[in-house]
């Protein structure tokens, strides 16, 4: 059974919502999970539920904030339930890890306990994002606000194996975010990039502008972190202020809302589709163990998918599949 090191202590709702994740994903039969944390605070919360196997606790005696700046963060709190969990991962007692932390500190403890996988300049957040074909990669979404071509292009790669072995996408379609589809558009790193990803064995299939991902042209979807970012935050705030929008309008007499009521399943599968929450956590690709990214304000739901997702990585033998992309 995979073994996946849970961060009980970062994020908004912990460690209730945190430790109920895990909870649901043990009972789901998606792994076993280690509870990293205070173990008083831990212990405090599964007295709440019956005992249940495939769950057990890892005391860590420190919590790294949202606030604190990481790099200095991880260096002075090495007893954090964020820098505790990497440990777990790189001395293999855990099969990979799981936070709602600081995104930062993730990053910092993830490089230096778990270290980059050789050959790999620097990792990269994955997420996917929902699109009218289904979810599509996109990467970077933040690990790296300046990079190089030679970065994009090891992007281009990891995302590809990720979309082949966790989705299930033959010959992924590789695609270049760019402010227009000509080979000559952009800056002087997409137009480097587009050079070196033509040149690639992989299925590379030009650029892609923005207005075109909801219609989902490729699989994965490459660009820098500060790009990815602000399209991952541009996303999930029109997703919210349509919904606000929409639940105006349909409750605005009562005839809309009697015609509502008839929308009401569609619409919550449309909701459904565009919830994070349904995605589980992002991985954090470039690191040589699992490591996986959730939004600081996951609940339950999130954290079991991570936790999901976590296994995923770890049986489909995604780092091993990343460690051999130099090889090519």
């Amino acid at each position: 059974m995979v073994r996946i090191a849970l961060d009980t202590m970062g994020g908004d709702y912990a460690p209730s919502e945190i430790i109920k994740g895990a909870i649901e994903a043990v009972k789901m039969g998606y792994s076993e999970v280690i509870l990293v944390g205070i173990e008083l605070q831990i212990k405090e919360e599964l007295a709440k539920y019956p005992v249940i196997e495939g769950i057990s606790v890892h005391h860590a005696s420190e919590v790294i904030g949202m606030d604190e700046a990481p790099a200095s963060a991880t260096r002075k709190k090495r007893d954090s339930s964020i820098m505790v969990a990497a440990k777990l991962v790189k001395e293999k007692v855990a099969h990979g890890m799981v936070s709602a932390g600081s995104t930062g500190a993730q990053m910092a403890a993830s490089v230096m306990n778990i270290g980059r996988i050789k050959g790999i300049n620097r990792p990269a957040i994955v997420t996917l994002m929902p699109t009218l074909s289904g979810p599509k990669v996109l990467l970077d979404v933040g690990s790296n606000v300046d990079s190089k071509p030679e970065n994009l292009l090891q992007f281009a790669h990891m995302g590809s194996l990720y979309a082949e072995k966790l989705l299930g996408y033959k010959k992924p379609k590789v695609g270049l975010i760019n402010i227009g589809a000509e080979k000559t558009k952009g800056n002087q790193l997409t137009i480097a990039a587009y050079e070196l990803l033509e040149e690639s064995n992989l299925n590379f299939v030009g650029n892609i502008e923005p207005r075109d991902i909801p219609q989902g042209p490729v699989d994965v979807m490459v660009c820098d972190g500060f790009v990815g970012n602000c399209l991952l935050k541009f996303a999930e705030g029109l997703a919210g202020g349509f919904s606000v929008l929409l639940k105006r309008e349909l409750t605005k007499n009562f005839v809309r809302k009697i015609g509502a009521l008839a929308l009401l399943p569609g619409l919550k599968n449309i909701k459904k589709q565009f919830d994070y929450a349904e995605y589980g956590g992002a991985p954090l690709l470039g690191i040589n163990g699992v490591s996986i990214i959730c939004h600081g304000s996951s609940k339950s739901v999130a954290i079991s998918n991570a936790i999901k997702v976590a296994a995923q990585s770890y049986d489909s033998k995604l780092v091993e599949a990343i460690q051999r992309i130099n090889d090519i």
